[in-house]
């Protein structure tokens, strides 16, 4: 089994004067897989923001694969490290098309492979715009097998299922719990959730094992 362990410890993240993410310790074994569960606002996307240095007022120790991240070659390594599924997935302001996405992974010839798998593939030529929901993030989790393909060894993803319908959803998590990574997912769908190997919600910002 692949991918890089995660390491935290006394994790905090504020917005502004808010408090979203306490005191959070964390170990997540290499090649584990997590499922983060909770209410809308409990510090979840935030947390992971934080992992990919998305979110700046954070104190605490975050090691990925045993390496913190403090200066921007650290962190260029940390984002080539850690492939990411957002939960609003960018369409692009100018706009980007599908295939432009799928390069971005560093790994293009695979992650138009997994998009022609993912029944995405023939729109690789379209504005990212004109996609619908469920058709975004197959595209978004495409990349994210291309850039597993191209190294990275940890994957975070905000909620991979949500525009999907109920086969979609179950194909998502064939395919999510099935890589070679360490695997950390926001997610509220149950059958994602019950693939991983740990469940953990967090409310108020702070962590409580789920199973």
């Amino acid at each position: 089994m692949g991918g890089l362990d995660i390491h935290m410890r006394g994790v905090a993240c504020r917005h502004g004067r808010v408090e979203a993410v306490a005191d959070i310790d964390l170990e997540i074994a290499a090649g584990e897989t997590v499922a983060l569960t909770g209410t809308n606002g409990s510090g979840k996307t935030t947390l992971l923001r934080a992992v990919l240095g998305l979110h700046r007022q954070v104190t605490g120790t975050i090691l990925v694969g045993g390496r913190g991240a403090t200066s921007p070659a650290e962190w260029a390594w940390r984002r080539r490290s850690c492939a990411w599924i957002p939960q609003k997935p960018a369409a692009g302001r100018f706009p980007l098309r599908g295939e432009e996405l799928l390069t971005s992974s560093g790994a293009p010839a695979e992650a138009q492979e997994a998009a022609d798998r993912l029944g995405v593939g023939p729109l690789a030529r379209r504005p990212l715009h004109t996609l619908a929901g469920g058709q975004l993030q197959r595209m978004y989790l495409a990349r994210a097998i291309g850039s597993v393909a191209a190294g990275a060894g940890v994957l975070l993803a905000d909620e991979p299922t949500a525009a999907l319908d109920f086969a979609g959803q179950e194909e998502a998590a064939d395919v999510l719990t099935s890589l070679p990574v360490t695997l950390v997912v926001v997610t509220h769908d149950r059958t994602l959730a019950e693939r991983c190997d740990r469940v953990l919600e967090m409310a108020a910002g702070r962590l409580r094992e789920g199973r």
